[in-house]
This record gives structure tokens, C-alpha cells and sequence, in this order.
């Protein structure tokens, strides 16, 4: 039986996609089925896919629709319980796909929604890159782990939201009313902490998989770690997380936090020559907030679910701590 769709979001990736492919069909685990969604390549990778691998199932756009978009379309073609998101400029480890499905069989209640791989950078394979993503009260999002040793990280534990860039999903959770597929109003940045967050106020858990390893290269489609374009969709998108997720009362319990965070991220991007790009961002989130699509998508309060908000409160504080210390 297979149990994984491996969805693979393309943009120009010829550096990168034939190496991702061949640590897959490499790997331990032999049965799964890999969608590669290219948005409008112009380099040659979507031929590269066609030609090298034909037993890889290719979408192909017409325009860049976005992270989001594209990962929806891989996960609407595909029928399997499992589904694995996989950036492409990344390598996997022998059992990745193994390890992966292995956390997510163990959950006979079937309340764990992903599992986030841990994710070593493929330049320098001791550091972790990403070992699952936390959210705090300050409004940012951060990498758990990041460039501190590997050998620090070898159990598995509960995250606030997997990394998209290698997690694996439980498709029939992606599929159902309440937590949903990938907000494409996001198109890129924020959208796994999006969907993490919504799970989590459905009563759902996010793990991290310490055995599943990935080797990740980092801003291979963006082209660097802070630019316009990555400074100016995020901070658009930091705004629409919280709009969307939280209540208007939780809202008003962070506020202070979330307004120092905002404030002390300005003053960081005004010293790199992109204050302009993260303060239209941030205009920009309130106008998506404001607008129909982004009114449509925001997530309605149940007092029903009182119990699991507190448990989000709680977590925003207790990751606080964890991002100082």
C-alpha cells in the first residue's frame, strides 16, 4: 500500500531538482508516489523532470502561482492518507520518508496533523536548519534549533507547526471543512505556521520527527535570506496570521508584545536598507486582512473550543521564553 504523496514545489530549480529526486528513489522506503508542481520554470528544470524522471507526475503553470497554490494542486492530485511536502532544494536521508510515516502510523487517534522532518543544512551537515517552527506572543515565527548542533535534537516532540520544507501531512485532516488546505492568499512565507496554528485551535497536534533527516540548501528560490520581495511578503503575512487566527480578546491580551515585535523587526530591516519593505508589508497584511477574501478566511471563535486557545496562549508565552533563551 502506498502511503505518501511526496509534493514538490518547482521555480527554477535546475540547481537542485535532480539531486532532490535521486535521495528519494534512493531511499529506503520504495512505495510513494512524487508530484513535482513547477510554477513557470524558464530554466530548464521541468524539462530536466520529463526527460530524467518519468515516473514523476508533473503539473505545470503557466504563470508563478505561488508556494501555496502549487502545494494545493499537488495535494488535490493525489489520493494516499499521507502527504509529504518537500522543498526542492533538498536532499533526504535513507529513511526520510520511512521515519516520517513512522510518527504518523504511531497515532492511532489520529489527532497528530504533521510532523516536521529535522532539516541539517546540506553545506554544513552538523547544524540544524530547521528542527520544527515555534510562533510566540511577539508576532514571529522562528526555527527551532537553528544553526546549533544536530546531536542536541534526537528525540521527537511537539512543535507549534511543521516546516513545510519537509513535513508530512494527514491528508484526510488537509481535505475536511475545519483545518483545510494551504492558504493561497499567503502564496509564499507564513503558510505552514498558518495551518499548524489552525489545527491546533481544532484540538490537532504538530510533531517533530527527530529520525527523519533532510539535507536543505535555504532561499534557493527567493535567492538570498533577506530581500525585498521575502521582507515584504512576510511581514504582509505576519499581519494576516494574526488577524485570522486570533480572537479579537487574544488580540488584545498580546497587543503590547505583538507592537513591540513589529517595532523592534522595523528598526532590524531599517539597518539592512528594507524598513520601506517590511512597513508596506505590514499596510499591505491590514489591507488583506480587511478585504473579502481575507474576512472569508478568518478562523470564527467557539467557545467550545475556550480549552484549546488557552493552550495556544500558553505556548506563544512559553515560546517567548524559548526565543531568549
Amino acid at each position: 500500500m502506498i502511503k505518501s504523496t511526496i509534493v514538490i514545489p518547482n521555480y527554477n530549480g535546475i540547481k537542485y531538482i535532480q539531486a532532490c529526486l535521486e535521495s528519494l528513489y534512493s531511499g529506503t522506503a520504495k512505495e510513494f508516489k512524487v508530484i513535482v508542481v513547477d510554477n513557470a520554470s524558464t530554466d530548464g528544470s521541468m524539462e530536466l523532470v520529463r526527460e530524467r524522471f518519468p515516473q514523476v507526475q508533473l503539473i505545470v503553470n503557466q504563470k508563478n502561482t505561488g508556494f501555496s497554490h502549487a502545494v494545493n494542486q499537488g495535494i488535490r492530485a493525489g489520493t494516499t492518507p499521507y502527504v509529504i511536502l518537500l522543498n526542492n532544494d533538498t536532499q533526504a536521508d535513507l529513511s526520510f520518508v520511512h521515519e516520517l510515516e513512522k510518527v504518523m502510523d504511531s497515532d492511532h487517534d489520529k489527532k497528530i496533523f504533521s510532523a516536521s522532518a529535522k532539516m541539517l543544512s546540506l553545506y554544513d551537515k552538523d547544524r540544524i536548519d530547521d528542527a520544527g517552527d515555534y510562533y510566540c506572543a511577539l508576532g514571529w515565527a522562528f526555527a527551532r534549533g537553528k544553526g546549533k548542533n544536530a546531536d542536541r535534537y534526537t528525540r521527537d516532540c511537539d512543535i507549534f507547526a511543521a516546516c513545510a520544507g519537509a513535513a508530512i501531512y494527514r491528508r484526510e485532516l488537509l481535505e475536511e471543512s475545519q483545518v483545510g488546505l494551504f492558504d493561497e492568499e499567503h502564496f509564499a512565507y507564513f503558510e505552514d505556521i498558518d495551518i499548524g496554528y489552525r489545527a491546533k485551535i481544532y484540538g490537532y497536534r504538530n510533531r517533530f520527527a527527530a529520525n527523519s533527516i533532510v539535507y536543505h540548501a535555504g532561499s534557493a528560490t527567493s535567492g538570498s535570506r533577506y530581500n525585498a520581495f521575502k521582507t515584504g511578503l512576510a511581514s504582509r503575512n505576519s499581519i494576516y496570521l494574526i488577524y485570522k487566527n486570533m480572537p479579537a480578546m487574544q488580540v488584545a491580551l498580546n497587543l503590547p508584545l505583538l507592537i513591540m515585535g513589529f517595532l523592534i523587526k522595523t528598526l532590524f530591516f531599517v539597518r539592512k536598507g528594507m524598513g520601506k519593505d517590511y512597513v508596506s508589508g505590514l499596510m499591505n497584511g491590514v489591507k488583506l486582512s480587511m478585504s473579502p477574501a481575507g474576512k472569508a478566511h478568518r478562523q470564527k471563535f467557539d467557545k467550545g473550543r475556550l480549552r484549546n486557545y488557552v493552550s495556544i496562549q500558553m505556548e506563544l508565552w512559553r515560546n517567548l521564553a524559548r526565543l531568549f533563551v
